[in-house]
């Protein structure tokens, strides 16, 4: 009876967990691409 519970939570877990670690990725990705234009931009010619 708790085992199917137990499994539904699990699944839970994992998919806010994967959506959690894909959100900060991209942030991170962003942050990075920002990073470059903003140097590239104050770079000395």
């Amino acid at each position: 009876m708790s085992g199917r519970g137990n499994d539904e939570r699990r699944f839970e877990r994992g998919v806010a967990l994967r959506a959690g670690f894909y959100i900060f990725g991209t942030h991170v990705l962003a942050g990075f691409i920002w990073l470059l234009f903003y140097v590239g931009e104050h770079a000395h010619k």
